[in-house]
């Protein structure tokens, strides 16, 4: 919903798009810098806890950005906001790992992404129609009901095991800042190229410092250990490019379809939703083909969808019909969609049970991290050029899918030199 909003909000606070970014980049850069620390915690204080404080958080950051006054303190409330996300979100793959069965992991996965995918057509759809009827904070308002039916469902819960370990703060401290620094490079390469550089120098030298400090530990917050398996570093790739090249699209429509074709903001919900409507109708057929085809194969496939959408919607000319808008919407989230179920099937299964909660917090990590990473390079492009700053990020999605081809290749070569389906890696 927010991303649809964002013409509108920069319109009443008076702020320019590149800054106006910062209301989407402000939460996502808070939820990815906070995943890992809040998923390690979750393992030593228990899930429901940190599920609930994660939703009173969520909530007071919802209600103070519905009041915020400019720019400023909408930024702060989102940052609220986002912890409160990142203290929920860092728990599905592992409550996944806890409710379905090891022969069920594949339809579970399928399920909660139909779910996420779902939601995501009815989010651009409501926001856009708020937009035509109220002001842009009544989006805000509109989570309550949400919250208080997750305030209910949140007693049905597993109950987790909890490890005996210490909680490292800092590891926690060291990897926010190291994840901090990079997307903040990212995202002001344009405007201060030699400072974003030296924050991204910063943030490989703090990496390497955390993995040493956190070799040998049993359980550690960053999860080396698992790192060590083929199967996840090839999903974790995998889905960093993809995630950044969703988000990329996902921050560049609203404005490419306003300035460059002019459609007014119910008519750009209507053209957003077709992205997750596709990956909605993809989700349980790919998880059904998961159990035959190569994992490498249809992340691939999926990869290459996502690119040739983001280059038709850059190539259709402004007289063309929006049916054809709304097809190549569609083929990204198909391809989306192809990708989503399977990779996160291989990632999933290919760690320990009793790291279930690692694992969930990393994949919540990788996710995040590329779609933070995906809309900080689509404001880089913003700062550079206002007018072609939303092509720009649909370039850049293309290359990001490009790239998330380029890394399923590799992963199918790798999964026939040892001899295995990478669709059934398991531990």
């Amino acid at each position: 919903m927010v991303n649809v909003a964002l013409p509108t909000i920069a319109k009443a606070l008076q702020t320019d798009a590149a800054t106006v970014i910062w209301v989407v980049n402000a939460y996502g850069l808070t939820v990815a810098v906070t995943l890992l620390p809040f998923a390690s915690l979750a393992e030593r204080i228990g899930f429901k806890r940190v599920f609930g404080s994660g939703l009173l958080v969520f909530t007071l950051g919802a209600l103070a950005s519905a009041m915020a006054p400019n720019i400023g303190l909408l930024v702060s409330a989102r940052i609220v906001q986002g912890l409160g996300a990142a203290a929920i979100m860092c728990l599905f793959g592992g409550l996944m790992r806890h409710v379905y069965p090891q022969k069920l992991l594949a339809k579970g996965i399928a399920i909660n992404a139909m779910s996420v995918a779902v939601n995501s057509v009815i989010g651009p759809t409501i926001g856009s129609t708020i937009l035509s009827f109220a002001n842009w904070r009544w989006m805000f308002v509109a989570l309550m009901p949400l919250v208080i039916v997750t305030a209910f469902a949140m007693r049905h819960l597993p109950d987790v095991t909890t490890v005996t370990s210490r909680f490292d703060y800092k590891a926690a401290a060291l990897s926010a800042i190291t994840i901090g620094l990079f997307i903040l490079g990212l995202d002001y390469l344009a405007a201060y190229t030699f400072y974003a550089l030296l924050c991204m120098m910063a943030s490989i030298l703090l990496g390497a410092w955390l993995v040493r400090s956190c070799a040998g530990q049993t359980s550690p917050l960053v999860p080396i250990d698992l790192f060590r398996i083929a199967a996840i570093r090839s999903a974790l790739g995998a889905s960093v490019c993809s995630f950044a090249a969703q988000m990329a699209t996902f921050v560049s429509l609203p404005f490419y379809l306003q300035t460059v074709y002019g459609h007014d903001p119910m008519t750009v919900g209507w053209l957003m939703a077709s992205w997750p409507l596709g990956a909605a109708i993809m989700a349980i057929a790919a998880a059904r083909l998961a159990e035959r085809v190569d994992v490498a194969i249809l992340c691939a496939i999926g990869a290459s969808a996502m690119a040739l959408a983001s280059l038709l919607i850059v190539l259709l000319p402004t007289s063309a019909h929006i049916g054809w808008l709304m097809s190549a919407m569609m083929l990204g989230g198909l391809g989306f969609g192809f990708f989503q179920t399977p990779n996160n099937r291989a990632l999933l299964s290919s760690a320990p049970r009793e790291r279930a909660g690692a694992i969930g917090g990393l994949q919540a990590v990788t996710r995040v991290f590329g779609q933070t990473s995906g809309a900080a390079l689509v404001a880089s492009a913003f700062a550079a050029s206002q007018l072609w700053g939303s092509t720009i990020g649909l370039i850049i999605s293309m290359c990001f899918a490009l790239v998330a081809l380029l890394v399923n290749i590799r992963r199918y070569r790798q999964d026939r030199e040892r001899g295995v389906r990478g669709a059934s890696v398991t531990p």
